[in-house]
């Protein structure tokens, strides 16, 4: 018998340390090639590590959360074969086919979110499977989506029969357990005394999220810019052009016209479409829109890119927007895909609001956030009418955009909504 060693593998872009976000095996388990054995995260991607030979493990190197250097033994694996200790010449390569990647800046509101769909709980009775067998203190193992899935579901994990390898519990059994008749008792009243707690670590993508929030609020200096915008003339046209075309091209929601409003705003406004490289006191200005459109996935919000905005026209855009949504919500975004934005905007559709703050996008020098459509009396010609009124709320880095600068960017986004036949004049 010998023993394989698995170090922490180099994910290249010149990182030293990565963060160990989750153990899919534990000692004593049998693991076989090319089996997935732990995520680990850098700044950008979580990916999966897969074990090179077959065995018996023996070791873990460190825990979830632990922040491990580059090369550092990651597991230790008992395999057949003569020799008391083997290691890869090279550390093992990650599975990077579709990272669960996280954002470059993670902003504050989605711009595009899908609720998890769940099977709806059979009518006829069925019988839950006994209690899996673990100790009380034991995590069992689980993707992070998985465990988000299950918090917001009120379902304690280590009550659910995993069907993956080594025990782990699947989305699928997670629909499984909600399926069930249960004939626990029913929950106390609304209004019993309550002292349960629980500490849940900060680690993986949601660690990344608050370092890489913290870090934009700590380094940019933030101001701030509200502007109302009268949409009723935008949502006619959107739903004159939806009733025409929305069959053979698809229905087009508020997003597109959002887009191309930047786009046309920004060839007049170039010094908001920059990157500002703060280390170095270097500013990059691009005449390429690459718009991040802030979309909710279940381990948190990221940024896809739609690049080259400039170049889409309303579908196009509409259909790379969509791509990029399920990419994330999937998993399948690519590192790409999530990084090299200019301008960042950021939505949560009817659920806006009426006023909000995004965070800038480091290195971005602004956001662009849309509130919610609301219907209400307006002066008009001194006649009160009823039209549909939305909030753009954005936030800018005053290191680098002028109060007035932004100011007139947003008023020019603005005129070209109110009528948007504009959107379209060369």
């Amino acid at each position: 018998m010998g023993t394989h060693v698995i170090k922490m593998p180099d994910i290249g872009e010149g990182i030293a340390q990565v963060e160990l976000v989750e153990w899919f095996v534990k000692v004593g388990d049998m693991v076989s090639e090319d089996q997935i054995v732990a995520d680990v995260m850098t700044d950008k991607a979580t990916v999966d590590i897969p074990s090179p030979v077959a065995g018996k493990v023996l070791a873990l190197g460190g825990q979830p959360g632990e922040v491990m250097a580059v090369g550092s033994e990651l597991i230790r694996i008992e395999v057949e074969g003569a020799g008391n200790l083997r290691e890869s010449a090279q550390p093992v390569a990650p599975v990077a086919a579709a990272p669960k990647a996280a954002p470059q800046a993670r902003v504050e509101v989605a711009a595009v979110s899908a609720p998890v769909a769940r099977t709806a709980p059979s009518c006829a009775p069925t019988t839950r499977p006994a209690p899996v067998a673990r100790e009380a203190n034991e995590r069992p193992l689980a993707s992070p989506a998985v465990r988000k899935r299950a918090w917001d579901a009120g379902i304690e994990l280590r009550f659910v029969h995993g069907t993956g390898p080594a025990g782990r519990v699947l989305h699928d059994d997670l629909e499984a357990y909600l399926a069930q008749d249960t004939t626990a008792p029913a929950p106390a009243s609304g209004f019993a005394k309550r002292t349960d707690e629980q500490q849940i670590p900060v680690i993986g993508l949601r660690r990344k999220i608050a370092q890489r929030m913290q870090d934009a609020k700590r380094r940019a200096a933030h101001f701030s810019y509200v502007e109302e915008v009268d949409v009723t003339a935008l949502e006619e046209l959107r739903a004159q052009l939806n009733q025409k075309w929305g069959d053979s091209r698809g229905k087009l929601t508020l997003l597109p016209f959002l887009v191309r409003a930047m786009v046309v705003a920004l060839r007049d406004f170039p010094q908001i479409n920059v990157r500002y490289d703060d280390e170095a006191q270097i500013i990059t200005r691009f005449g390429a829109a690459h718009i991040g459109v802030a979309a909710q996935s279940d381990g948190g919000l990221m940024v896809p890119v739609v690049r080259h905005a400039e170049s889409l026209t309303l579908w196009g855009a509409a259909d790379e927007i969509a791509r990029l949504a399920n990419a994330v919500r999937t998993g399948k975004a690519t590192r790409e895909e999530l990084s090299g934005s200019t301008i960042t905007l950021t939505s949560l559709g009817a659920l806006g609001g009426i006023v909000s703050t995004p965070v800038v996008n480091l290195p971005e020098v602004a956001i662009i956030g849309v509130n919610r459509i609301v219907e209400r009396p307006v002066v008009v010609k001194g006649q009160i009418v009823i039209r549909k009124m939305m909030n753009l709320s954005s936030s800018f880095d005053h290191r680098v955009v002028d109060g007035m600068d932004a100011a007139q960017f947003i008023q020019a986004m603005r005129g070209l909504l109110e009528q948007p036949a504009t959107l379209f004049l060369e």
